[in-house]
């Protein structure tokens, strides 16, 4: 199904599934409005203030009343400062207009009153796996009420902050509100796709599906990719996996094989090395050479796999220790050195870097792009690269808001950590103290008992001394950025273009050797790879994220971007018609005629 915006003609409901409630949010919402009213009239106020200055006369500032109203007409001989009001106003109408349908979460904090199955680190614990619920009860209230003095009454375990709960409640003047991005269609589309469906709850086999496989990829994060199809571990991994029917990763003939463990879903994406060639071909910043190589950790040193130690993060204190750092450099080429790598990452770096490597490829424009062949003119401020670079740190802050608003104020998943801290108590005969369990395949898995031959413990061996951060893990905003982000390059850049000469790194790292398999890598594969390549990193190979965090974040990052792009189209004043290709395969369509 194609998408499409134009000044005359708007379609949401093809990218953007919206929603209205969430859970015991709507009683709460009279106070949210209460103060929200308060705030526009403050703005209103500024308003009146600005309008009485300018009734005392400023034209000495600001040049002849002539001068002025010259530069206020734009070409067509209006009046610029309508037009502008007008396109405003008609966008934030169009945006009013996207249906609202109900959230709905995976249940869990609703199942069980010890709330085990939620978000809790950093609160007030009272032990191993269990939450201080007087501490949660103050933690919901100021969610419900919004209140920034509410948020700074929870009652907290360690020195440890909660990691910007209000930034979900920011509104946007550009793209679908936040709370429009929903878990069910449109009533009045039935074709649109599900954004941000529930997370798998706690008892259910997805959920296990999910654990094993982070168990696993804990025991490889020292192998190099290049390594996996000859690995003893990697083949145990891809045996096990390949049985479980929950399993949302890719299967070739059925079967999972080791050199498509932990790839993404999307085109493109099990085609060639693991690694995009986005994320280690060498590239400039204007005459600033950028050679892609990168700080990683010393192999073979995880954490929290003592339950004091653990038992002490969820908690929100320290242990103290910090990442070994590699004095190497090099490029990235396991799973240790992508979770190094998106450990203290800039929010869009990496597709800015993407964004150089195009520019220094020579990647074609996309073929919808206004100056393709105008005779007279090239693109800059506008459908080129300086738009293309500037709009990639726009578009990935207010996808991290969309992000934000859903692991807050929606569903509030609790970590991997915590579900390998569950696994814990109940293998070693303490799951009396927890009321939910995980689903039997995990708790009977390979991977669980290989683990626990490596570490010593059923915990989930974690890259980071910290474990996760201090917010919920759905949906994550390293991947909800990433499908923003590829989707921006994509609108700009032609997408089939088949990158030439790829390269692979070698097992150290050091270097960079040519790829001379038979797949043809495209731009469009190559970006999708790269953003899973990213958020996988941040999650599955850091063990602090699941798979469908990093899935439905893409697409929720995809449509957050498509919305802001039709948005953005009536604003320009070149008429075009852009399309691309979707995570899903399918055609997006930006137009403004």
């Amino acid at each position: 199904m194609k998408q499409r915006a134009s000044s005359g003609n708007r379609d949401f409901h093809a990218n953007a599934n919206t929603a209205n409630s969430i859970g015991d949010q709507q009683r709460s919402e009279a106070p949210v409005l209460q103060s929200r009213r308060k705030f526009l009239g403050k703005v209103r106020g500024v308003a009146m203030g600005a309008a009485a200055l300018s009734a005392i006369g400023i034209e000495p500032l600001l040049g002849s009343v002539a001068a002025a109203a010259d530069s206020e007409r734009s070409s067509s001989g209006a009046n610029r400062t309508e037009e502008a009001a007008g396109i405003r106003i008609n966008t934030a109408n169009a945006e009013r207009r996207v249906s609202i349908v109900p959230h709905a979460t995976n249940g869990d904090e609703e199942r069980y009153s010890d709330k085990c199955g939620t978000y809790t680190k950093a609160l007030l614990q009272d032990g191993p796996g269990r939450v201080n619920l007087n501490a949660y009860q103050g933690f919901r209230a100021a969610l419900n009420s919004g209140n920034p003095a509410d948020f700074e009454n929870i009652v907290m375990g360690g020195d440890r902050k909660l990691t910007g709960p209000q930034g979900g409640l920011t509104f946007d003047l550009e793209g679908t509100d936040s709370a429009k991005f929903g878990s069910a269609p449109c009533p009045e589309d039935q074709e649109t796709a599900v954004v941000v469906p529930p997370a798998p709850a706690l008892a259910s086999a997805a959920y296990g599906t999910e654990l094993i496989e982070l168990y696993w990829a804990s025991q490889l994060r020292d192998v190099p990719f290049t390594q996996y199809a000859s690995d003893p571990i990697a083949a145990q991994a891809a045996q096990e996996i390949s049985r479980l029917p929950e399993y949302a990763g890719p299967r070739r003939a059925g079967q999972v094989t080791p050199d498509l463990l932990f790839r993404g879903i999307f085109p493109g994406e099990t085609m060639g090395p693991y690694m995009s060639q986005f994320f280690i071909t060498p590239t400039f910043l204007g005459q600033q050479p950028i050679g892609q190589q990168h700080v990683t950790f010393q192999p073979g040193i995880d954490y929290l796999t003592d339950l004091n130690s653990w038992a002490l993060i969820q908690n929100g204190g320290s242990t103290g220790l910090e990442n070994q750092v590699d004095p190497q450099l090099r490029f990235k080429r396991n799973g240790r050195d992508l979770a190094a790598f998106t450990h203290i990452d800039v929010l869009f770096q990496e597709y800015f870097v993407a964004f150089l490597v195009l520019c220094t490829m020579g990647a074609p424009l996309n073929p919808g792009n206004p100056y393709n062949n105008s005779r007279t003119q090239v693109g800059f401020a506008t459908f080129a690269a300086p738009q293309a670079a500037g709009m990639l740190g726009e578009v990935a802050w207010r996808a991290l808001e969309r992000s934000w608003y859903q692991k807050w104020f929606v569903h509030r998943r609790h970590r991997p950590e915590a579900g390998g801290g569950i696994v814990h108590l109940i293998k070693t005969g303490q799951g009396n103290t927890i009321q939910g369990s995980p689903n039997s395949n995990v708790l009977n898995s390979q991977a669980v008992q290989s683990s626990f031959n490596k570490y010593g413990s059923y915990l989930l061996a974690q890259t980071f001394p910290e474990g996760s951060p201090t917010h919920p893990s759905y949906p994550t905003g390293h991947g909800v950025v990433a499908g923003a982000c590829i989707t921006i390059l994509k609108f700009f850049y032609d997408g089939n273009f088949v990158l030439q000469n790829p390269v692979v790194p070698t097992d150290d790292g050091l270097s960079l050797v040519p790829y001379t398999g038979p797949d043809q890598l495209t731009v469009n594969g190559e970006l999708n790879k790269l953003a899973h390549n990213v958020t996988f990193g941040h999650g599955i190979h850091a063990g602090i994220h699941w798979r469908s965090d990093s899935d439905v974040s893409m697409v929720l990052g995809e449509a957050t971007a498509i919305s802001f792009l039709q948005d953005q189209a009536q604003t320009f004043n070149e008429k075009f018609t852009v399309s691309f290709t979707k995570l899903d395969g399918t055609t997006a369509t930006i137009s403004n005629q």
